[in-house]
């Protein structure tokens, strides 16, 4: 089983990821059994189904999916899964951010994808407590790399107030 940081910790990774394979759609794939983050095409396009399954239901977005599509069905979701699928590609850290701060989502964020050690501080700033980081990377050494960094002089998701805010306080 594949193991993921959360919380601060390394688990076991209990959730699948679902992807479409070459001439699958989203209206005719075989819906896996246990817990799943689903496509976004799938939840659009099966949510009647899907939401009278006795499993609980996880979505990842790719990223060049925003949250707006999903916004007011966020109460159905235990993980939602945003895609990094390269180093270079950042538009996650906004779908993260606007998952927290805009549509007040307070379940799992997970990043999937491209994720590695040197991004997991700005991941956690956007919102995002779940690590899923590259097979060929080690994890160890990822989980230690969330904490390299003390203290953040901005304000961000994870801390509402800047530096000179708290201090003054």
């Amino acid at each position: 089983m594949s193991k993921l940081i959360k919380n601060g910790q390394i688990i076991d990774n209990t959730w699948t990821v679902l992807k479409l394979a070459e001439g699958e759609s989203a209206e005719t794939v075989a819906l896996p059994e246990q817990a799943t983050l689903l496509p976004q095409a799938v939840w659009q396009a099966r949510k009647t189904e899907i939401l009278a399954r006795p499993i609980e239901i996880g979505l990842w977005l790719e990223s060049d999916e925003g949250p707006e599509a999903i916004a007011d069905d966020l109460s159905h979701f235990a993980v939602i899964g945003v895609n990094f699928p390269k180093f270079a590609d950042g538009r996650s850290y906004s779908t993260a951010r606007l998952l927290r701060e805009r549509y007040g989502y307070n379940g799992e964020i997970r990043a999937l994808g491209d994720v590695l050690q040197d991004q997991l501080f700005f991941m956690k700033r956007c919102g995002i407590d779940a690590y899923v980081i590259r097979e060929d990377k080690n994890i160890e050494a990822a989980l230690a790399g969330l904490g390299v960094f003390s203290e953040s002089y901005q304000a961000a998701v994870d801390q509402p107030q800047p530096l000179f805010r708290r201090r003054s306080a």
